[in-house]
Formats: C-alpha cells, sequence, structure tokens
C-alpha cells in the first residue's frame, strides 16, 4: 500500500526528516564548511533540542486549540527527537572519538557539558523504548510518570548547549525560556484542574 499523501501524518513524518535531508545534501555538495563533524554535531543536537521544545508543546497547544488531533502526533515527534538524539551520539563515538571507550569516558568525567549531554541521552532511551502502545498499556500508570522524565530531559539539554556554547549565550537561552514557559503552563494547568476538582466535589454548604 503507497503512502496516503492526504494524511497529515504523512506529512509531519516529511517534515522531520527535513534536517537529515538538509545533512545529507551538505555533505554530498560539499557545504559542511571548514569543519564537517562539528557542523553534523551542532546540527544533529540542536534538532534534538527542537523536537523536544515540539513534543513538549503537543498538550499545551491541545489545550490551547482544543483539538484533541494533536496528540496524535506526539509519539511521532518523541520518536524523531530520539533519532536526531542517537545522530548526535554517534557523530560524537564514531566521527570524533572513533570509539575509543577510554577518550569517551574521560570526556564524559572530565567536560561538564559532555557529563549533561551524556546523562540526558541515556535518560531518552527508556522512553522510546516504552513509547509503544503496548508498553504504555503494560505499565500503565507508572508509563506516565516515566515520561514526565522528558522535562528533565529538555532541561538537561539546554544546560548542555549553554555551557558547550560559552560565549553567545543567546540561542540556548531562548530555548531555556520556552522550556520555562512551557512547563509554567503545565503547572499553571495543574492548578487550574485541582481548583476545579476541589469546586465540583467540595460539600455543598448550607
Amino acid at each position: 500500500m503507497g503512502a496516503d499523501l492526504r494524511s497529515p501524518k504523512f506529512w509531519v513524518f516529511g517534515i522531520c526528516l527535513l534536517p537529515l535531508a538538509r545533512l545529507i545534501y551538505l555533505g554530498g555538495s560539499g557545504g559542511l564548511g571548514a569543519n564537517p563533524i562539528e557542523f553534523i554535531t551542532r546540527s544533529t543536537g540542536t534538532w534534538t533540542l527542537v523536537g523536544l521544545m515540539v513534543t513538549l508543546s503537543v498538550t499545551p497547544l491541545r489545550r490551547l486549540s482544543g483539538r484533541a488531533e494533536f496528540v496524535r502526533y506526539r509519539r511521532m515527534l518523541g520518536l524523531f527527537s530520539f533519532f536526531y538524539a542517537c545522530l548526535h551520539f554517534v557523530t560524537y563515538i564514531w566521527l570524533d572519538q572513533f570509539f575509543d571507550p577510554a577518550a569517551i569516558a574521560r570526556d564524559i568525567v572530565k567536560r561538564p557539558f559532555i557529563t549533561v549531554g551524556f546523562t540526558a541521552f541515556v535518560l531518552l532511551v527508556p522512553l522510546a523504548a516504552t513509547s509503544t502502545p503496548a508498553m504504555m498499556r503494560r505499565l500503565g500508570r507508572r508509563w506516565q510518570q516515566l515520561h514526565r522524565l522528558v522535562y528533565a530531559i529538555a532541561l538537561l539539554g539546554v544546560v548542555h548547549y549553554l555551557w558547550l556554547v560559552k560565549k553567545d549565550l543567546t540561542t540556548p537561552l531562548i530555548y531555556g525560556g520556552v522550556l520555562v514557559l512551557l512547563l509554567a503552563l503545565r503547572l499553571q494547568w495543574g492548578v487550574i484542574l485541582l481548583q476545579a476538582a476541589r469546586t465540583r466535589f467540595a460539600p455543598a454548604r448550607y
């Protein structure tokens, strides 16, 4: 069966592949600059962080718009975030460290931004592994508790970026501001829901 060109999922899938297509095009046309490894590392890291922010935006967008169909794309967006995180990690251990375990271990211990980035990647693995409907059913309430780690992962991603650039902090601070906004929206809706529940179940006064 061919792809359904009318399906929004098809177009979301295609859009998520654009950063990879761009890298492949630039690699084939000699457009990766004087330091291709750094370019690929920065690009894949950036799109990992963008993917995490977009994934975290799904619930606020659903609540603001009242359109439940936004949730259908959250899993795909999350998995694409993990995909670019894997590319980011593989670029580092392959093209940067040449699969040298000792050098990688030294880097993780001695360079804080590597430590934070590696921690974020490790935490992403169980989220990707439990993203299937079967795992959601198997884990029950624990699934939601586990996947709340995505906020911590996004925070670690921002810190990783912040410590990496050192001088011009504008871009990582923008990501940090977006994350703070998303957390604030989540907490505010939590307060609203709690107040609504208390009002609904409060004992009647006569």
